[in-house]
């Protein structure tokens, strides 16, 4: 029993927070999981379920005072595989994993399991304690090794750098108390202790922001390519209709400018389907480029490309102009344009469909042009 307040709530209060930590990243890992089927989920739930059960283990060992001999041995082994699942899922989180990339980080646990056969060969001589202490000594300098590989061959192959250095400095500074307490002040330095306990809880904390700031990029990048063109990236048809008639609904002045880049079906038959989708992404960008503030560009359909203009300050017909122009002498194709103007009764459809009108009357007199429309 302790009777110590620090000994008594120390590890009590770090263990509750950890388990409400790791319980919250074992539901979101977990449920993505279940939803996405993806490696890297499994391996985060399943070592942060080995986190927790070795978290409550510690907490049982520390309060009945087993946490020496065996225990200790055995916490120390945990540790290191934890470390090292735990590691491997946020490599995942970033990266495909190949079987070799199993092969390395199972190698590491394979290693500890290996080095922890000395915890049953202590040395001779000394007390029966400072034998068992000795007899562990390599799989505690062994979680310094991992710390060090981890950080050199993970941080340069995943997002979040930052944080990730974090969590390896932490897990550092941790098991440099740990080392500092056991085999300096035999356990005995309290405030070590508390550093042994509440560390974690940082590592944890850093963890959970990691993994939540994870599934956002993901989601944003889902989002993403849902309402955008994967070659030219500016939005697809879908997403611009829906601006379009988000716009006409609030009755603003808007206009639509429709594109087609000319003689482009004779483009791809004489230069390739190469060569005619970089001509499609470079009109795409002069398009976005002189768009970007007053504006958003889509791709329509092939070779079409419309821009939705929302400022009332931009004159359609110069805008159409300027972009043409840049066209013609920044690459090797010429582009005819159309544009339509929003009037009040006019539905998104019905103005989107003046523009291409428009378009068509300056593809049929002359090409590389820009016509607007006139009813």
């Amino acid at each position: 029993m302790w009777n110590d307040p620090i000994e008594t709530w120390g590890p009590e209060t770090a263990s509750s927070m950890m388990l409400v930590i790791l319980t919250l990243m074992i539901f979101i890992s977990g449920r993505l999981y279940y939803t996405r089927r993806k490696k890297g989920y499994l391996s985060m739930t399943v070592s942060l379920i080995l986190m927790l059960a070795h978290n409550l283990l510690r907490l049982y060992w520390q309060a009945s005072g087993q946490l020496q001999g065996m225990s200790g041995f055995a916490d120390d082994l945990l540790q290191v595989v934890t470390f090292v699942l735990i590691n491997l899922g946020v490599y995942q989180l970033y990266n495909p994993t190949r079987r070799r990339h199993y092969l390395y980080f199972y190698g590491l646990i394979a290693v500890a399991l290996g080095i922890s056969a000395f915890h049953f060969y202590p040395p001779s001589g000394g007390s029966p304690e400072q034998a068992a202490l000795l007899a562990d000594l390599p799989l505690e300098l062994y979680i310094f090794v991992l710390i060090f590989l981890c950080a050199y061959i993970i941080t340069p192959l995943i997002g979040q750098q930052g944080k990730f250095q974090a969590m390896m400095t932490l897990y550092f500074a941790r098991q440099t108390a740990h080392m500092v307490n056991l085999y300096l002040f035999q356990g005995e330095q309290k405030w070590l202790m508390l550093a042994e306990w509440f560390i974690p809880v940082i590592y944890a904390t850093i963890l959970f922001f990691l993994l939540f700031d994870r599934v956002v990029e993901l989601m944003q990048a889902i989002y993403q390519s849902s309402i955008t063109d994967g070659l030219t990236k500016v939005y697809n048809r879908k997403y611009f209709d829906k601006r379009v008639s988000q716009y006409i609904r609030l009755n603003l002045n808007v206009s639509v400018l429709f594109s087609d880049i000319d003689n482009f079906k004779k483009l791809n038959d004489t230069k390739g389907h190469h060569m005619g989708d970089e001509m499609l992404k470079q009109v795409a960008s002069i398009m976005r480029q002189e768009a970007d503030e007053s504006g958003i560009v889509g791709r329509y359909g092939g070779e079409e490309l419309v821009i939705l203009l929302t400022d009332p300050d931009v004159k359609p017909a110069e805008l159409a102009e300027r972009i043409r122009k840049r066209i013609e002498e920044e690459t090797i194709v010429t582009v005819s344009m159309g544009f339509s103007t929003y009037k009040k009764g006019l539905t998104g459809d019905k103005l989107i469909k003046q523009a291409d009108e428009a378009m068509y009357k300056a593809k049929t007199t002359g090409k590389n042009k820009v016509v607007k429309f006139s009813a």
